[in-house]
């Protein structure tokens, strides 16, 4: 599995799914439970939507470091 998820992206991620889970909690509503993709997808590096499309928001020496 190859790493397709850069830092800009990865903390986006994490903001937005903090967020999700934020309003769900506070809304008392399921759709809070929508947290866990951003926030897996930030933590494994590793977008399953970007592949079909050849997407990698990786830069150069994100992608020889790891």
């Amino acid at each position: 599995m190859k790493k397709n998820v850069g830092n800009a992206d990865r903390y986006l991620r994490i903001f937005l799914g903090i967020i999700i889970a934020i309003l769900g909690i506070v809304f008392q509503s399921w759709w809070g439970l929508l947290a866990i993709l951003p926030i897996g997808t930030a933590f494994m590096r590793f977008c399953p939507a970007y592949m079909p499309f050849g997407i990698s928001t990786m830069k150069s020496k994100e992608e020889k470091a790891s």
